[in-house]
């Protein structure tokens, strides 16, 4: 490098030379300096550039080599650390800190000396402290805190620095060890003082609710600002929302302007904050509800929850009390209408997105018609009726293949569906069904068109809506004059969206036998050829799945099939190679699940499929896409695989008297005995339906009706039969899904989803199948199915998996005793079933160590006691360990009831010694336990009174048997008993061995 960079060759010589005599002069740590550094020379005095180190290798020409000797001591003044540093120490007095900064920084390159690197790192942060670059400043101090912790002017500089850059808690942190290392030093008692005021005055600026709202606002509303911070601003505006005083500090401070800003600010995360901050600040509060009137599907869902909170504060769904505040807001109901108009007009309205029309009818479905038949309001529904049915037949009319279409989602007709169904079935009376059916009939009447075919296909598509909501309603409309007629004359049109439309109208119509019938006569020709032309797939799945529910019309009645042998099976065999090919849309492949749930109704349909594991794995992944629609297509398929509908007991009376009048009698199919049911759960589980059955319990959607979760919760319960596939359920999550089933829906539904949740709950670890705060839902469900309308497997079931929760916690047992558990437990020790009176002694058994338990037992005027005691004298050995087993702990706990024990009955004593003599050692300890809780109870005449009866001989017995593993804990307890009597002076030794 300086062999180029130096080109005069005198120069070069003397540079050279130079550095070789400092070399042999012993000066090698300068030499080499010179040689690494690069710089190459120094003009002499009169000569241009003199006093100037010139680096990178830019020589002067010079004639006198003699400058080379100028360079040297220059140079030799580089390579001193100790000289640099006081070169910038005269350069920092004199007031140059420019020069100082720079002769500190080349005597940081090269220093070697930790404590002389210290005190120049110290110096330079003086430096950069007067140029008001603090973050240098810090970082120099901390360098030479680091070689000496204990070195007060970098420690001082530092805190100044540290000030300077707001970071007031670590500076303050520095003074204060300034302080302790010079505790008379003025100017840091004076620093400590002023800096502990200022952070008291900045903690209390920053924990003020004010302050926090107004920072938040001005952090999102600013534009310039980090995505990071206003991320961070929103969530904490959304937490302080949650929060009653935090929600009101957002409203008295201007916050619902300022939120509508950041709506109109067109970003969905700010859309996103601000609805979701709207949802916690108007959650249960009727004042300030009335005060305030992609991300595209979470903004739908916050919208959808802020709407939801507004109708429980004003509607009284949420029952909390806000004393005066509340009491200003008169009359609710005109908000109310305002809400549910609004609504109404999200659903017809094309400014609208699929998920924001979703959202719209899903909080219809839920606010609108009544949750309990017992009410007799129902006006909600009829001024929806009025006001809304056309738009909701609107939306169940549109065909997406058409243009000028709402914008949709593959959810939102079924939704529309769900909704009519709910609104019939809410009406009361006839009148109020006759209007309905009117408005509909009316509404198809305007839509036909023959010289438009878009409207017509747009009625028969509103028709199909109707078939799948209120079918009643859709079957009228359907056997009106013309329109069976108009529906098969588009199935022969030349557009495939003409029918495509027309064949899913077919299939909706063939739900009703009779209607099935009719098509078979007319209809299943033309779906073949339909079948056998089109080129159209969607077209030609869409036939298929008419001719699968034509064929399944019979039910699960073996004589009654529809087709030829063999026909059903072909048709499944044509869904599953649809459902199986990844390249077909997943509308389309739903289609052949739609199959499939008709055809399983055949068993020979249901072995083939669960067989296909291809075919059962493509299902599960369809029913966790997000196209809702599939729901209760795939569970009407895992009913009929698992045989878990309700049916009707056969009566071989009945069936001779049946076929004696010529009636027709139902027939099992061969592949419906148990032996096949079993082995069908048994792929069905390793093909992974628990983990599909855990996402379709989530469906945050009105498509998941209530019929819906019922047959959900019947499959969970096929599915549980089998005590060993039970963890393969709890592994895949199917404890946590079960708990909604449990608590929503049908009562059926509930029912069965319990008692699928008490077969879990009672051979499983809490803590597993139910984690986290889940474990303290499952105590509800259980003893719900205690009531004596419940069957007695239900109440067994339920018993037993109380037993297992109550042996796992303290708060558990609270958690049952709260929920009014008790006296039906109490009742079921006294039931004749043997097993049920052991499930429900076993229960008690450890229910028995939580207070308010025992503190019935303390009570007088009952038996609780008394049934205890006498259970102990039963034969059943099992029931003997749960009763002698709480005897046990209750009189271990409280030695009230040891004296109160021998008043209940006059049997006591005999059941006792019966227990202390039983050749079980699980028995026999628990009674020689309850023995040692009488001597420990501080009733002198109770003991005494054990001691003189035929008890000492069987503890004497007892305690000089020898040592043996499978009886030790009775020989240890009886030699216990033995020194007690002796403690009490009841017995002495014979000699003190």
């Amino acid at each position: 490098r300086l062999l180029f960079l130096l080109r005069d060759s005198q120069l070069y010589r003397g540079y050279f030379g130079g550095i070789h005599r400092l070399w042999l002069s012993g000066e090698q740590e300068t030499a080499s300096i010179i040689w690494k550094s690069g710089i190459c020379c120094v003009a002499q005095p009169g000569v241009r550039g003199h006093g100037q180190i010139r680096p990178e290798g830019r020589p002067f020409k010079v004639r006198d080599s003699t400058c080379v000797a100028i360079c040297y001591r220059k140079l030799r003044s580089m390579g001193d650390p100790v000289q640099l540093k006081d070169e910038g120490n005269k350069h920092f007095q004199a007031g140059d800190i420019d020069k100082a900064i720079e002769c500190y920084t080349n005597a940081i390159k090269v220093c070697k000396d930790k404590k002389v690197l210290a005190v120049i790192h110290r110096n330079r942060s003086a430096c950069y402290l007067k140029k008001e670059n603090y973050t240098n400043a810090a970082s120099d101090a901390s360098k030479a805190i680091d070689v000496d912790a204990s070195d007060i002017k970098a420690l001082y500089r530092r805190c100044q620095a540290l000030e300077k850059l707001g970071k007031l808690d670590m500076a303050f942190k520095d003074v204060q060890r300034c302080a302790t290392l010079e505790p008379k030093n003025k100017t840091f008692l004076e620093t400590l003082r002023r800096l502990g005021a200022e952070i008291q005055a900045k903690l209390k600026t920053t924990f003020s609710t004010d302050s926090r709202v107004q920072n938040m606002f001005e952090i999102l509303l600013d534009e310039e600002m980090e995505k990071d911070k206003r991320e961070k601003a929103a969530n904490n505006l959304i937490v302080l929302s949650r929060e009653d005083a935090g929600a009101e500090r957002i409203f008295q401070n201007n916050g619902v302007p300022l939120l509508l800003n950041m709506i109109e600010t067109g970003k969905p995360e700010m859309i996103l904050a601000a609805i979701r901050t709207l949802s916690g600040m108007c959650t249960g509060h009727k004042a300030r509800v009335s005060q305030d009137t992609g991300k595209e599907n979470e903004i739908a869902l916050a919208t959808c929850n802020l709407f939801q909170c507004i109708n429980d504060s004003l509607t009284g769904g949420d029952t909390r009390e806000y004393g005066k505040e509340a009491s200003l807001v008169l009359d609710a109901s005109k908000d109310l209408k305002t809400i549910l108009l609004s609504l109404l007009e999200m659903v017809s309205s094309s400014k609208v997105s699929g998920h924001g029309r979703d959202q719209a009818l899903n909080l219809l479905n839920k606010n609108v018609p009544r949750k309990d038949k017992k009410e007799k309001n129902n006006s909600r529904t009829l001024f929806t009726i009025d006001h809304g049915l056309k738009k909701i037949l609107k939306v169940c009319g549109q065909v997406p293949e058409l243009p000028d279409q709402l914008p949709l989602t593959e959810n939102t007709q079924l939704i529309a569906s769900v909704l009519l169904n709910k609104l019939y079935d809410d009406l009361t009376c006839d009148p109020e069904r006759n209007n309905f059916r009117d408005i509909c009939d009316e509404y198809i009447k305007s839509k036909i068109d023959p010289n438009n075919m878009d409207k017509t296909i747009h009625a028969i598509n509103t028709i199909s809506g109707l078939l799948q909501g209120p079918f009643d309603v859709g079957n009228a409309l359907v056997g009106r004059q013309g329109i069976m007629e108009m529906m098969v004359a588009l199935c022969g049109s030349e557009r495939e969206v003409d029918q495509m439309v027309a064949v899913e109208a077919l299939i909706h119509a063939s739900s009703k036998m009779s209607r099935a019938s009719f098509i078979i006569t007319n209809g299943v020709s033309l779906l073949k050829d339909i079948y056998k032309k089109t080129k159209n797939e969607k077209i030609k799945i869409r036939s298929l799945v008419g001719l699968c529910k034509l064929g399944s019309a019979g039910g699960d009645d073996y004589s009654l099939r529809q087709f030829a042998e063999g026909s059903t099976e072909k048709l499944a065999k044509q869904c599953r190679k649809w459902l199986c090919n990844p390249q077909i849309d997943t509308k389309t492949r739903k289609w052949a699940i739609e199959g499939l749930a008709y055809l399983t109704n055949d068993a020979d349909v249901k072995d083939d499929f669960v067989e296909d594991e291809l075919a059962m794995k493509a299902m599960f992944e369809l029913a966790k896409s997000k196209d809702k629609t599939i729901l209760y297509a795939v569970a009407c398929i895992l009913i009929n695989c698992t045989n878990c509908y309700d049916k009707k007991e056969i009566i071989p009376e009945l069936v001779q008297l049946a076929k004696f009048s010529k009636q027709h009698v139902p027939e099992q199919h061969p592949k419906d005995k148990k032996d096949f049911i079993e082995k069908r759960v048994k792929r069905l589980l390793k093909g992974g339906v628990t983990s599909a059955l855990a996402v379709m319990v989530k469906a945050d959607s009105s498509i998941l009706t209530d019929q819906t979760k019922e047959m959900l919760a019947r499959v969970f319960l096929a599915l549980s039969e089998d005590p060993k596939d039970r963890g393969t359920i709890v592994a895949q999550g199917g404890g946590k899904a079960l708990i909604p089933l449990a608590l929503e829906g049908t009562d059926v539904g509930k029912v069965k989803a319990s008692h699928a949740l008490a077969k879990i709950a009672a051979i499983s670890n809490p803590e597993i199948a139910f984690p986290g705060e889940r474990v303290y839902e499952v105590v509800r469900p259980l003893v719900n199915l205690l009531h004596t309308d419940r069957e007695g497997m239900q109440n067994f079931e339920a018993l037993r998996g109380l037993t297992n929760l109550a042996g796992y916690s303290e708060k558990l047992r609270v958690k049952i005793v709260k929920e009014k558990a008790l006296p039906e437990i109490e009742n079921y020790m006294f039931e004749e079933h043997d097993q049920i009176r052991q499930a429900a002694t076993e229960c008690m058994c450890n229910l028995v160590t939580c207070k308010e338990v025992q503190d019935r037992y303390l009570e007088d005027g009952n038996d609780k006691l008394k049934l205890l005691v006498l259970l102990c004298g039963e034969d059943d050995e099992s029931l003997q360990i749960a009763a002698a087993g709480a005897l046990a702990m209750i009189t271990a706990s409280q030695k009230k009831l040891c004296t109160k024990l021998t008043r209940v009955t006059t049997q006591w004593l005999e059941i006792l010694q019966r227990l202390c003599l039983h050749v079980n050692p699980r028995i026999q300890h628990r009674g020689l336990v309850i023995v040692y809780n009488m001597l420990n109870s501080d009733d002198s005449e109770l003991a005494k009174k054990l001691i003189e009866s035929e008890m000492l001989e069987i503890l004497t017995v007892i305690g000089k048997a020898e040592d043996n593993p499978k009886r030790q804990d009775p020989i240890d307890t009886a030699r216990t008993c033995l020194v007690k009597a002796m403690d009490l002076g009841l017995i002495k030794p014979f000699s003190n061995a």
